[in-house]
């Protein structure tokens, strides 16, 4: 088979060796400039070759040092040389070392040693990416306790260009969603939990199981060709060196939720009775639950948020070699409450109008992270990680309760009726990833790598309740009778096995003063198989009952029954929707990074097939006879970086790339799913995949070890650009196409991380800020049946559009103070702001009257987010921190533009553009402010 070379290589591990190195770095004052930075110093590592100079900021890095014990030597003209013995160099990790040096020798306890783990601190980070080839940005574990973030979606909008929507919980990297990018933990790609997106929910991923997250916005041959704005890549933390035990507690609440009579009277579903700490548990199927089980939601009191956590870690002897033993687990309950509005409108007028939608969220976080690190001899090191992350999602929404919602397929006006929806959603999503790593070496010049990992997700729906019905009156509550499931009870399945690899092959060629180069060769493999099934079983009122009537919205039991069903009132439907998918990848590299003097190059080439298949499926909304879908793609991937050192201080940087664009299982598979507020949405068979040509040219400055200023432009040429649409027809659905022949995004991104004040041992005050400017425009496409396009996304003389989920701005910022004492107070705020960007393109609702019966885009309102963090170090034990999220609690909205009809109807003038159009609100909430205190005690 063609994938035989990939799977032998990844087996083919034998028993190679790899020697470990670690760094030592730190800062050297002049005790007699009053503790000044010391520059031109010379730093030597006793018994070695190893040395560095310190800067103009007395800073200093020695790196590649091996694993051991080593005596430390500052000496400078006119001082005392100082000697600082027993400085422990770990691998992968810093031993900051810092001291003072004087015209005497300085005492033992101006000297500070201490070990951190390589890629958590600022510094280390901000490192890394100077000395990087490629354009890629991360925030540690340092900066993500400063700015109180509590998982790693959460993160990634404090980077450039990254930006989250409060409505979906999408990353959006440089304006470009989830379809375009591409998530790994520790290299190794990880499979999506939910049916509607391709990338995992990122909010999964709690702050204490992250070391540090990168975003890497140019594209290299190492990765996955499938992605074009970039690959965030979440590491997974590590023993630190030191024998740890911390337990961490915290309470708060969502300040919707202690409004008026919510604190005490919080709504929940019936799926809380067979729930325990986010795990769904019931013998009970949907069929058997029409009878057997209550259709009425749940209240409780006091719905607080609280959480726990346990972190430990130790090295261990085994076998006359250190294995080191990490260990975080946590669980933590989060309770919200939001009311707002929703409308839908098709061909300018409106279907539905819902102006108190209501919903009641309480969500549970379950999760556990081992890492296991062996190393064998000095030569060898393996690495093992095991997450299990556990989420459960119980979702009350109600819609109408008020008597003034109408839906359009319900009763007419003349009936005197409103609607009420009630829509009870329980979702658990159980995630298990594996992976194991080995770090190996041949000789001094050749070094082999690799990866293996193994995954499962079951993503589950298990008894999801609809129901749908008509208010004549207070005690005239009537069933909706337009449909056979509008009283149901609905269960979808999504169980995903996943299997990765990669092996890499390093060779230095060669390495002098002025010039270097070696190359990296490799394969890569992945398989991901998906089984979905989704049930339905409803109560349909018979022709002779239709007008039963009962008392209460909060009784539905009362109709809903066993006896009813047994004589016939209600009619038992059922409906069956399955598919199956398989992803299959696989890949071979070549990557060759050169130094010439100042300029350093990454040249790599990737040849990668893909194999994206649906081989059966079997749903009711799709009538055609071929019921399967088979693609396969081989595509050959340039990319290029290109870094020029200008001096000590200032990179340039130029990178270009091709990758291409998958449609996502869901986005193929001809399976609708309905939103809680009815929103249909569908995939689309017919989808092909987008190739994506990428530029950008980035200049840096690093004005200390600390700081960053820079400048960056990039371009993105996207061919089939992959859409979210509305689709023709009263429905209302929304699909995904591609909606034009090309695509071109421009932008502009500005970051600055600089010191405001800097007073050693006294104060700092630092400020982040990231801006970006985009410019994003496609050619819309119009219906040409002869050439095979049967979808037309021109409308009212529009050809061209915005890409959807791209914002013209986006800006992120954090100002942070520290007292720079040993008990640390740190105060922390932090800002984000995207503006306005498309959710959904528009579409004429008939082809032959385009220009005036047509369904305008759909429009995700920009709006400004706040969080403020406090922490304080009480002792060399215990820390408080008290965070307040979402300060400004803006209203998130959508709109639409709508034209406006009067006595002669929607009038038009000689362009074909409304005379009267507005601005509708479709909808509306605002999500409260969250409000903690934790405390954290380390042993």
């Amino acid at each position: 088979m063609r994938k035989t070379f990939t799977v032998l290589a990844l087996f083919f591990i034998g028993a190679i060796f790899a020697q470990e190195t670690g760094t030592i770095a730190g800062k050297l004052l002049d005790k007699e400039s009053n503790n000044q930075p010391l520059p031109f110093a010379n730093v030597i590592v006793g018994g070695t070759a190893k040395g560095a100079s310190t800067d103009f900021d007395g800073l200093y890095e020695i790196t590649g040092v091996p694993v051991g014990t080593y005596t430390l030597l500052f000496s400078f003209t006119g001082y005392q040389t100082v000697e600082i013995p027993n400085v422990v160099v770990e691998a992968d990790k810093v031993a900051v070392v810092d001291a003072t040096m004087g015209a005497t020798a300085a005492a033992l306890e101006e000297v500070v040693i201490k070990v951190v783990t390589n890629r958590e601190r600022e510094e280390a980070l901000l490192l890394e990416q100077k000395q990087a080839v490629q354009i890629k940005e991360s925030i540690g574990a340092e900066q993500l306790s400063k700015q109180g973030v509590s998982d790693a979606a959460a993160a990634t909008a404090k980077i450039a260009g990254v930006n989250k929507v409060e409505g979906s919980g999408d990353i959006f990297i440089r304006g470009l969603g989830d379809r375009y990018l591409s998530t790994t933990m520790n290299g190794l790609p990880v499979p999506s939990e939910d049916v509607e997106r391709k990338n995992i929910d990122l909010g999964l991923f709690s702050a204490n199981i992250i070391q540090n997250i990168g975003v890497s916005k140019t594209y290299s041959s190492l990765f996955y060709g499938d992605q074009a704005s970039g690959n965030v890549d979440i590491v997974s933390k590590e023993y630190s060196g030191n024998g740890e035990l911390t337990i961490g507690i915290s309470g708060g609440v969502n300040t919707n939720v202690i409004d008026g009579d919510t604190w005490n009277n919080f709504r929940s579903t019936q799926n809380t009775n067979n729930t325990t700490l986010g795990f769904y548990s019931s013998n009970l199927n949907t069929e058997t639950a029409l009878t057997q089980e209550s259709w009425n939601p749940e209240t409780s009191n006091t719905p607080a948020n609280f959480g726990v956590s346990v972190t430990a870690g130790e090295k261990v002897e085994l076998f006359g070699n250190n294995l080191s033993v990490f260990f975080t687990g946590s669980y933590s309950k989060s309770n919200q409450q939001r009311i707002g509005e929703f409308k839908e409108y098709r061909a300018n007028f409106v279907n539905d109008t819902i102006p108190d939608a209501e919903r009641f969220t309480s969500t549970t976080n379950t999760t556990g992270l081992l890492n296991l690190a062996y190393r064998i001899g000095s030569n060898t090191k393996l690495k093992f990680n095991s997450l299990f992350i556990n989420k459960g999602e119980d979702q009350l929404n109600e819609f109408g309760r008020g008597g003034r919602a109408g839906i359009f397929e319900e009763t007419p006006v003349a009936d005197n009726a409103s609607q009420f929806v009630r829509d009870q959603l329980f979702r658990q999503t159980t995630l298990f990833i594996n992976q194991l790593f080995g770090d190996h070496s041949i000789t001094e010049k050749d070094e082999i790598d690799w990866g293996i990992g193994y995954n499962v997700v079951n993503a589950d729906e298990p008894n999801r309740i609809r129901n749908e019905l008509n208010i004549y009156g207070e005690n005239d509550i009537r069933f909706g009778n337009t449909g056979g499931f509008q009283q149901r009870k609905s269960s979808q399945e999504i169980k995903d096995k996943e299997i990765n690899g990669f092996l890499k092959y390093n060779r230095v060629i060669t390495n002098s003063e002025f010039y270097s180069a070696k190359f990296d060769i490799g394969v890569n493999y992945r398989k991901k198989e998906r089984d979905f099934e989704s049930r339905f079983n409803g109560l349909a009122l018979s022709r002779s009952s239709v007008g039963l009537s009962i008392n209460s919205l909060d009784n539905l039991d009362e109709g809903l029954n066993f006896q009813n069903v047994d004589n016939g009132t209600f009619i038992p439907r059922d409906q069956n929707d399955t598919y199956e998918a398989l992803l299959e990848e696989q890949a071979g590299f070549l990557n060759f990074d050169i130094r010439i003097k100042k300029l350093v190059a990454n040249l790599g080439i990737r040849y990668e097939e893909d194999q994206l298949d649906v081989p059966f499926f079997d749903v009711a909304n799709f009538s055609g006879s071929n019921n399967s879908i088979f693609n396969e793609y081989t595509n050959v991937l340039p990319s290029m970086s290109l870094k020029y050192e200008v001096n000590e201080k200032h990179n340039i940087r130029l990178a270009a790339s091709q990758t291409f664009t998958l449609p996502e299982f869901k986005e193929i598979a001809p399976f609708e799913y309905v939103s809680p507020t009815g929103r249909v949405t569908r995939g689309n068979p017919n989808l092909k995949p987008s190739t994506n040509y990428n530029y950008d040219l980035k200049w840096e400055f690093f004005p200390t070890s600390k700081e960053l200023i820079s400048l960056t432009g990039f371009y993105k040429k996207i061919e089939d650009p992959i859409n979210l649409a509305q689709t023709r027809g009263a429905a209302g659905v929304f699909s995904y196409f591609n909606t034009a022949e090309k695509a071109d995004i421009y932008g502009v991104e500005l970051e600055g991380r600089v010191n405001l004040i800097e007073i050693e041992d006294k104060a700092n005050l630092n400020l982040n800020v990231n801006v970006t400017r985009m410019w994003h425009s496609q050619d819309l496409k119009g219906e040409d049946r002869d050439a095979g396009q049967f979808e037309e996304f021109r409308y009212k003389n529009k050809t061209e559009s915005g890409l959807q989920g791209a914002s013209d701005w986006i800006v992120n910022g954090s100002l942070s103070y520290s007292n720079q004492k040993e008990k640390e107070f740190i105060a922390t705020l932090t800002g984000n702001y995207a503006s306005d960007r498309i959710f959904a393109l528009g579409s004429p609702d008939d082809v032959a009257n385009k220009e005036t019966l047509y369904n305008e885009e759909i429009i995700e309102n920009g709006f400004v987010t706040m969080d403020l963090i406090l922490s304080k170090q009480i002792n060399d034990k215990l820390k408080v921190k008290l965070t307040a999220r979402n300060l400004l609690n803006p209203k998130i909205k959508q709109t639409q533009l709508i034209a406006q009809e009067d006595q002669a109807g929607i009038r038009f003038d000689s362009n074909n553009n409304p005379v009267n159009e507005v601005e509708e609100t479709i909808l509306s909430y605002k999500k409260g402010s969250a409000i903690s205190l934790s405390l954290n005690y380390t042993f």
